[in-house]
């Protein structure tokens, strides 16, 4: 049975990340999408590998840190090292189309309003 996240050693992830806490980037968030854009190298860092080997095909930066059991913070400091070197790419999700977007909040209070009414 593997290691729960919250009983993951503090000292562990503080070396996974070579001491740094964050990073100062805002090109990640959690829906970001990661793709590898070559094989794991001899030598490189085990997660780093593990990375490159999970984003053959597009993967959320969440689904990366829930496969590596890993929080969120810690993985995209590992991604940023792989963006850093070519080594992977990161894309946004792609807006919906207008016509799929939510009507305005108001619109949806005022048919709340009659509805009830009703």
């Amino acid at each position: 049975m593997s290691p729960r996240l919250e009983d993951e050693n503090p000292d562990r992830l503080y070396m996974v990340t070579g001491g740094r806490s964050s990073v100062t980037d805002d090109a990640l968030d959690m829906v970001t999408l990661i793709v590898s854009e070559c094989e794991p190298t001899p030598g490189m860092q085990s997660e780093h590998a593990r990375i490159l080997r999970l984003c053959r095909s597009p993967t959320a930066v969440v689904e990366i840190a829930a496969e590596l059991r890993m929080p969120v913070s810690v993985v995209c400091i590992l991604l940023c090292d792989l963006l850093d070197t070519g080594r992977v790419t990161a894309r946004k999700p792609r807006p919906a189309p207008a016509e799929t977007r939510l009507p305005d909040p108001e619109i949806l209070k005022q048919v709340l309003v009659g509805l009830q009414k009703l």
